[in-house]
């Protein structure tokens, strides 16, 4: 009794008595069904739903009431609702669907799915087997599992037919191992082992999914490979006869499809590659088959490495992000396909429709299957090599560069994951050109900031472009203005004090839009200028609105045209006045010049002139500077006018600005000092003309000083014209055309700078001028010398004219009173100082201005002669206007020579 005890508790016993009481058939119905349960504890069955309870319990209710056992239903919610508030059963679940299962008939057939699991087995058959399966120790204990006589009946009429059918059985089934937990035929169960059968049986079921798998349906995992047996490891060589089933071969592809090793088919580090073990009996050509779709694997071993690593980094930014959330995508509708693949398998097993070559998956059939995923993830894995050390735009431009293949699918592939890529550019894109905000944390947008620099160098050198972020498909215009966008918000919003709105066109950004509709603008801008329609738009609005801030708040132009009057000399009453009052000091040495006496005397040139009606605002910006003083240095080397600015002007009127402007200031004071001085002097020739014809030794000696102040007068005046009409007019002009139709701020301190740059190119004050302005300064030293040397003279003309007068005077009182008007002493003493005065003072004064005129003829004419050589062929026409009247060009023969002239206009051009 004891032995038949324990053979009714062993689990075939149990599992079949389970069986008989759900589906309360008789004995001979429900041998298909007891097959298919183990069919089902035999193998790794993995459900193909989510582990919803509810969802279970309502299958198995709506299916009791299909049955007509509606109070069958009704009892079975009492008992799953008491069920719920007891923690017998850890998972309900399990065994709900174990008993769903159990009740499922395998001789009914299976309507054709339709989600895309069946893609082979369209025409397989039932799950039903063709021969039935009993368990062995039913026919060698003797003894029945019920009272019920149709079992007997049954065991004695199916014997005929066990021997074949189990021997059947034991062969198709050796792929398949038996639960551990489940004793081999013969063996007995323990009271305590058989007590959780049903819910280790149904644990199994759920437990036999792979924990790391990547989609909702279950892939084994390496380890797993092993438990579940499912294939004979066969040692043999090649050419044995016990090959490798391509059942087999076909489940472990779909693993190595996921980088996973399996018992024959393994990663080898030598050759890079998916490789079947060479101990394995496979034929050589199923062999080359393999290792030709183990590639896919190997791709994606290498999409997934990347995307695993690139993911933990946290400076790969947004951009890197996107991409690799594209790449995720690619490949979960990769893992997709061998999830549908697996589900074909594995219904092939269930269904034992595995060895059909008509329905069946085979090594082809994968082959055909796997073709465009092989392509895809070919380059895919191309992709994420060239994208290695890339990020941000370099990134975007890497994917863009392959959106130009020939090819149509890899072009479209490639469309696609830079749509998801691009889309945080744009978003970059949108934030800067809208509110002028900037996250980038990761230093991959193409416009940077350096939040050290303070508001006055904001427009300069606070933000500048990554060129190696630019992305390929943004030309440079766009990039330019894109950055000067979002500079001129910040310029208004930190610099102007202007936080009112900017008027302009409604937004779009980047949330409105859907992220390929947005980031499809970028790229595809060939076939549709929505985006730098977007650009041009905002680009205007805001520099206009940047501008006319500029110009009506904070008098740009008012301020230009004082910078043109004071410190480039155009306010000419103010200038004369000035030096008029400067004269006396300015003669004297630096060093005993003091800034408050020069800035009382500016004071009183304002209010003695028309500047005194400039704007107060104005005014109060003019200053006087001394320069550096020098050894020997006077008044007139040191003093400079300046011009303070701040604010927004400041972003045009820029330090580097206002030291070129005080270089021009302090050469235009140079010549218009030489202007003021050979006045003088003209003033004093014609003065003293007349007064000095009571000598005649004296006319030669005044003839010579004449025709070399007229020679230095034409020079000066000349030079004058030149710098005030050809240089600064001609420069204001152009400036002040390209101010006014100016398009931003960028053109306005471009055209300011054009302006100050042909200022001192022309004014002889750049570095390839520096011999000319040299010898400039020379001349107009030699004309200061000559002031001096006629000064001299003309004292001491004067002295002799008055001792002459006083002669003369006392000749006519003598006389007037009857006397004579000179005794012979006095006579001889005055003919001897007249014979002394012809004698020494005369020649002297002749041989000082003649070595004067000759120095400075000699510098002239070397002057002239670099003219000609220079490249600008303005300063090359000045020459030929000094020389009118061609007497330096008859002294020497490189003025004669036209070739100078020819080469220097061939060269510019």
């Amino acid at each position: 009794m004891a032995t038949a005890h324990q053979a009714q508790d062993d689990p075939y016993h149990l599992l079949h008595r389970l069986v008989f009481k759900v589906l309360k058939r008789k004995e001979g119905d429900i041998t298909a069904q007891f097959q298919h349960v183990l069919s089902v504890m035999s193998s790794h069955f993995s459900p193909t739903i989510e582990p919803d309870e509810f969802q279970v319990v309502e299958k198995i209710k709506k299916k009791l009431a299909r049955q007509g056992r509606a109070g069958d239903a009704v009892r079975f919610m009492e008992l799953h609702r008491k069920l719920q508030t007891q923690a017998v059963l850890t998972n309900r679940w399990a065994v709900l669907y174990l008993l769903l299962e159990l009740n499922q008939d395998p001789r009914q057939k299976k309507p054709k799915t339709t989600d895309g699991t069946g893609l082979f087995g369209h025409g397989l058959a039932s799950y039903a087997t063709s021969t039935p399966y009993v368990p062995r120790n039913l026919h060698t204990t003797g003894h029945t599992l019920e009272s019920d006589s149709t079992l007997s009946t049954h065991h004695s009429g199916a014997s005929s037919g066990i021997g074949t059918g189990i021997s059947s059985i034991s062969a198709d089934s050796r792929s398949r191992s038996i639960p551990s937990f489940l004793p081999t035929p013969g063996h007995t169960l323990g009271q305590g082992e058989v007590q959780s059968v049903g819910t280790r049986l149904a644990k199994l079921m759920v437990d036999s999914t792979h924990p790391n798998s990547v989609t909702s349906l279950a892939v084994p995992s390496q380890g797993q490979v092993s438990r579940r047996s499912v294939y004979k490891t066969y040692t043999e060589d090649e050419n044995t006869s016990h090959e490798v089933p391509e059942g087999a071969i076909l489940r472990e592809l779909v693993y190595v499809f996921q980088g996973i090793d399996g018992q024959m088919i393994k990663y080898n580090q030598a050759e890079d590659a998916y490789r079947i073990d060479r101990q394995i009996g496979v034929p050589r050509a199923v062999r080359d088959q393999v290792h030709k779709q183990a590639e896919l694997g190997w791709l994606h071993n290498k999409v997934r490495k990347y995307a695993d690593n690139r993911s933990k980094d946290k400076t790969f930014g947004l951009v890197g992000q996107s991409f690799i959330a594209a790449l995720q995508q690619e490949l979960t509708e990769y893992y997709r396909l061998l999830s549908v693949l697996q589900a074909q398998l594995k219904q092939e097993d269930d269904l034992g429709m595995s060895d059909d070559p008509k329905s069946s998956l085979t090594l082809l059939r994968l082959a055909v299957w796997t073709l465009d995923p092989k392509h895809r993830m070919k380059w895919l894995a191309l992709l994420v090599d060239y994208c290695k050390d890339k990020k941000g735009g370099a990134l975007s431009s890497a994917i863009h560069s392959y959106t130009m293949h020939g090819d149509p699918d890899v072009r479209s592939l490639m469309r696609h994951i830079l749509k998801l890529t691009a889309f945080p550019i744009r978003n970059f894109i949108d934030k800067w050109i809208y509110d002028g905000q900037l996250e980038d944390r990761c230093h991959e947008f193409f416009v940077a900031a350096d939040p050290t620099v303070k508001d006055d160098r904001l427009w300069h050198e606070r933000y500048s472009l990554r060129k190696t972020m630019i992305p390929s498909f943004l030309n440079a215009d766009q990039a330019s203005k894109i950055l000067l966008i979002g500079k001129s918000i910040n310029f208004i919003r930190q610099v102007c004090q202007d936080h009112s709105p900017i008027n302009g066109p409604t937004k779009q950004p980047t949330d409105v839009l859907e992220k390929g509709q947005s980031s499809e603008m970028l790229f595809n801008q060939d076939l549709d200028g929505s985006f730098q329609e977007i650009i041009n738009v905002v680009y205007k609005q805001t520099s206009k609105r940047l501008l006319d801030i500029l110009f009506t708040k904070y008098k740009f132009f008012e301020h230009l045209k004082a910078m043109r009057r004071y410190l480039l000399l155009g306010q000419g009453d103010f200038i004369k006045h000035l030096m008029d009052l400067l004269e006396d000091d300015l003669a004297k040495p630096a060093n005993v010049l003091y800034l408050h006496n020069v800035t009382g005397v500016l004071e009183t040139a304002i209010r003695g002139t028309n500047a005194q009606y400039d704007d107060p605002d104005i005014l109060k910006r003019v200053d006087v500077r001394l320069l550096e003083v020098s050894p020997g240095d006077t008044g007139w080397d040191v003093f400079s006018l300046d011009y303070h600015v701040d604010g927004p002007i400041a972003t045009v009127f820029t330090a580097e600005c206002i030291i070129m402007y005080l270089r021009a200031f302090n050469f235009l004071w140079r010549a218009k000092r030489m202007e003021y001085i050979l006045a003088q002097v003209w003033r004093g020739q014609m003065t003293y003309a007349r007064m000095l014809k009571s000598i005649p030794e004296m006319a030669p000696v005044l003839h010579q000083c004449h025709v070399l102040a007229a020679e230095m007068i034409y020079f000066v005046q000349q030079m004058q014209y030149y710098i005030n009409f050809e240089v600064l007019e001609c420069a204001w002009g152009e400036l002040w055309k390209q101010v006014t139709g100016a398009e931003d701020l960028d053109h306005v301190i471009s055209a300011h700078e054009v302006f100050l740059d042909t200022i001192i190119k022309r004014s002889l004050l750049d570095p390839e001028s520096t011999r000319l302005l040299t010898q400039l300064r020379a001349i107009f030293d030699l004309i200061i010398q000559y002031q001096t040397a006629q000064e001299a003279m003309y004292k001491t003309a004067l002295e002799e004219l008055e001792a002459r007068e006083e002669v003369r005077k006392v000749i006519d009182t003598r006389t007037q009173e009857g006397n004579w008007g000179l005794t012979a002493q006095e006579e001889e003493s005055e003919k001897k100082r007249k014979a002394d005065f012809i004698r020494q003072v005369v020649p002297s004064c002749r041989a000082q201005f003649r070595v004067l005129t000759q120095s400075y003829q000699d510098m002239v004419q070397k002057f002239l002669v670099m003219l000609t050589e220079h490249s600008d062929e303005s300063l090359r026409l000045l020459a030929v206007r000094l020389d009118f009247n061609e007497i330096y060009k008859a002294k020497e023969p490189k003025l004669r020579s036209p070739m100078i002239f020819n080469k220097q206009r061939k060269r510019v051009y």
